[in-house]
């Protein structure tokens, strides 16, 4: 089969090499993919470049999500599933062989069942993003009729957050740092688009709020943040955090003025999120595909050849909405 691979960390055109390795067999309890769509996250590009962790296996094939076909099972796998349509999470975790390949092999739970009305596409963009935003939003409860503040909705999880908060009743309010990327919040549903750099955000959402602030809110950049959240949170209200931008981030919480808010802190790594959450979240993925409330922004897609291209523009962050390889052409 054709894979991407890297045997060493290092810069995307010079590690990422596209070669033939052998197809894999799915073992016990496993199902094998052949794959349509490979989705790239930063993750992807982080452990390529080495961000937190050493080379895991002698040879990677990376990326975690990406969205296919099952074309055969494992002992204890219904052979039923042959034939179905599937996207695919956390592909590489604890694994050496990700999506960027003809064909990978997964744990039977991974491979999700796509709806009838989802593309590959879609399915491809949804695995980190979907399960990332999720758990941000439902891990405190019911959003219904609640205000969520999402920073970053031009985003791929700030914008899978605001599609699946409104899918849940929520209104929701958002943040973003250009003003070409205020119509791409918008077209994700956003009630309220503001400009980090030109509006008063604070001010703006209490007035939103008549007073009361935000229930939630989900950051992609707390360090610059939060001050800001603080500002802006209802009392009791939640504080998600999913990523940073340097391994060595710190910052100091006002620990009284988070106090009196009865602020809530969660972090959120989605490789060590509790497996039932994540099987929540699948239920609520499906219902909003089947719904067609979840519809992902698609930045670039390019062919399995130009995996390199894709890895720099995700990492330059030169593409706005998610970044896919198309490995059936």
């Amino acid at each position: 089969m054709r894979a991407i691979h890297y045997d060493r960390q290092g810069a995307a055109d010079d590690v990422l090499i596209l070669g033939d390795l052998p197809t894999p067999a799915p073992q016990a309890g496993e199902v094998l993919v052949r794959v349509h769509m490979s989705g790239i996250n930063p993750t992807d590009v982080k452990a390529r470049t080495g961000f937190s962790s050493a080379m895991p296996y002698e040879r990677v094939i990376p990326h975690q999500d990406g969205a296919g076909v099952i074309e055969a099972v494992g002992r204890g796998v219904p052979a039923t599933r042959i034939g179905e349509r599937v996207w695919i999470f956390e592909a590489q975790s604890g694994r050496a062989a990700g999506t960027a390949a003809d064909y990978v092999v997964v744990p039977c739970a991974n491979a999700v069942q796509l709806p009838a009305n989802t593309s590959y596409e879609i399915g491809a963009s949804l695995g980190i993003p979907g399960l990332t935003a999720h758990r941000c939003l439902f891990a405190d409860g019911d959003l219904k009729g609640r205000w969520v503040l999402v920073h970053g909705g031009a985003g791929v999880v700030g914008s899978a957050a605001i599609h699946l908060a409104k899918w849940a009743g929520a209104l929701v309010a958002t943040t973003v740092l250009e003003p070409q990327h205020e119509a791409i919040a918008r077209g994700a549903g956003a009630d309220l688009v503001l400009n980090l750099r030109g509006d008063d955000v604070a001010a703006r959402i209490r007035e939103a709020t008549a007073g009361k602030g935000v229930d939630r809110i989900v950051d992609v950049n707390l360090v610059a943040n939060l001050d800001l959240d603080l500002a802006c949170l209802a009392n009791g209200g939640v504080i998600s955090s999913y990523a940073m931008r340097d391994a060595t981030d710190e910052r100091s919480i006002p620990l009284l003025r988070a106090m009196i808010a009865g602020a809530v802190f969660r972090f959120v790594y989605i490789y060590t999120v509790p497996l039932s959450a994540k099987q929540a979240a699948i239920v609520d993925l499906t219902a909003s595909l089947e719904a067609e409330a979840y519809k992902p922004a698609i930045g670039l897609i390019v062919p399995l050849h130009r995996t390199a291209d894709a890895h720099i523009a995700l990492e330059q962050g030169a593409v706005t909405g998610k970044v896919l390889v198309r490995v059936v052409d």
